[in-house]
């Protein structure tokens, strides 16, 4: 399978959201909601502040996410997308929604859970080095950096495990790894921010 070169731009996605309102089956998938329920029991806190998740889709991990948060930021590059969240969230006030194409766009303020669940290999190398440059200036103190991806085959411009390590690496400088473990077709990786 051939890669797609440079990060996917925002018309990929609002292609595939017209084709199909649920192009993943994150509402109907047991996959999914096992590895949801993995991120969720991954989380190295019970309670957030402030968290923002990167690329929210639909809004089902945002749905099983915001009760765990005083306040969510759910960003995506797809309008249909965010469409189906808003609906689906409609009755959690502390959820804000917005669209946002990552890195080239980034929301103002400080957080202290930023998940990035099945993304970052939309990116190439080098908007994956910007990524952890806007995570690094949004992660408040003692902050958790979340990653989930798919280790499968795709054509994206990375793979899961390239998107991780090459996040992973980037992040060094003011993250460090706090727990990892990986499943038959996911991995999860959970970050800190360093001088906690």
């Amino acid at each position: 399978m051939s890669r797609r070169r440079g990060s996917l731009p925002a018309a990929y996605f609002a292609d595939l959201y017209a084709a199909d309102p649920d192009p993943w089956r994150f509402a109907t998938s047991a996959y999914e909601r096992a590895k949801y329920a993995a991120t969720l029991a991954a989380l190295p806190r019970a309670r957030y502040g402030a968290a923002l998740e990167v690329g929210c889709s639909i809004g089902v991990l945002t749905r099983a996410l915001a009760p765990r948060c005083d306040a969510l930021l759910a960003l995506d590059v797809a309008e249909a997308a965010l469409d189906q969240a808003r609906r689906r969230c409609a009755d959690m006030p502390q959820i804000r929604f917005a669209p946002c194409r990552v890195p080239a766009d980034w929301p103002a303020g400080r957080f202290d859970l930023i998940l990035l669940s099945e993304v970052v290999y939309y990116l190439d190398a080098a908007d994956v080095g910007r990524l952890a440059e806007r995570v690094r200036t949004a992660l408040g103190p003692g902050g958790d950096v979340v990653l989930v991806h798919w280790t499968g085959e795709t054509d994206y411009p990375l793979g899961g495990d390239e998107a991780a390590e090459l996040f992973l690496a980037r992040a060094a400088p003011f993250a460090e790894i706090c727990r990892q473990s990986r499943s038959e077709r996911y991995r999860l990786d959970v970050l800190r921010a360093r001088g906690a």
